[in-house]
């Protein structure tokens, strides 16, 4: 070991001993702004939230190719079900929640 090691091992821990690592911290914390980080966690919660209430996620509809567009079907057939159709999953599932909030078209 080198004899310069020892002063140098006490001037440090002279210095850190007499540190208070809570207020440390606390000043770190509050200088930081956490506001920001809160808010898009908030926003990314109430989207998240908002896509599970949609139809299409709480009824499940089945999702297959009818012809050359996809369809998202509830039901046994397209007379008793609510239908959406579109050129990929993703627009037939929203002409699919579309659909389920419309009102029984009476004759």
């Amino acid at each position: 070991m080198s004899d310069s090691y020892q002063p140098i091992y006490d001037a440090i821990r002279s210095r850190v001993s007499n540190c208070d690592v809570g207020t440390a911290v606390e000043n770190v914390m509050r200088d930081c702004n956490f506001s920001h980080y809160a808010e898009m966690a908030k926003e990314a919660i109430s989207q998240v939230a908002w896509e599970y209430g949609e139809p299409s996620v709480l009824f499940r509809p089945s999702l297959k190719i009818d012809g050359d567009q996809w369809c998202a079907l509830y039901g046994d057939n397209l007379q008793d079900g609510v239908a959406g159709f579109g050129d990929s999953p993703a627009k037939a599932m929203a002409d699919f929640n579309k659909n389920w909030l419309k009102a029984l078209e009476t004759p």
